[in-house]
């Protein structure tokens, strides 16, 4: 069962055998969310207005057909780029508190504030790592001023 505060997601009409094998996993709204291209989503209230590009760097993973790349906590260089589409409420939560016996009752209700957003684009940097080889150490001594005796 789902709770009720998680948000649902649909895929738009347009879709590529391409990007199905596609996917990102990245922090949004202080929650971690699984992106894929075309796809919207119900994020927190983002201070933007529609059509606004919005960018996340905080990529966590990236799945690309046959390759999976895992960020420490991060991946560098890499982004989902993102359209706000518009901002809406969502569905009403009714909050119902009563002590027994004390004739106190307190009815209330929340209603979240969201952003839908499109997943226009997931961005892998082009970086190439270098491996530093590490030195003989016998070779030189780890303190110059050291006098071997």
């Amino acid at each position: 069962m789902r709770p009720k505060h998680m948000t649902t997601t649909k895929s738009s009409t347009t879709k590529s055998v391409k990007d199905d094998n596609l996917f990102a996993i990245a922090e949004a709204s202080g929650k971690q969310f699984l992106f894929r291209v075309n796809t919207y989503y119900d994020l927190d209230r983002i201070n933007a207005k529609e059509k606004d590009k919005i960018t996340l760097s905080n990529v966590l993973l990236i799945k690309n057909k046959k390759e999976v790349t895992i960020g420490q906590p991060y991946i560098k260089n890499a982004t989902i780029d993102l359209e706000v589409m518009s901002h809406k409420r969502d569905k009403k939560i009714i909050v119902y508190k009563m002590r027994p016996k004390k004739k106190t009752r307190r009815k209330m209700g929340h209603r979240q504030e969201l952003t839908r957003v499109m997943v226009k684009s997931i961005n892998i940097g082009k970086e190439t790592s270098k491996v530093v080889s590490k030195k003989d150490s016998s070779k030189s001594s780890p303190n110059p001023k050291q006098k071997d005796s």
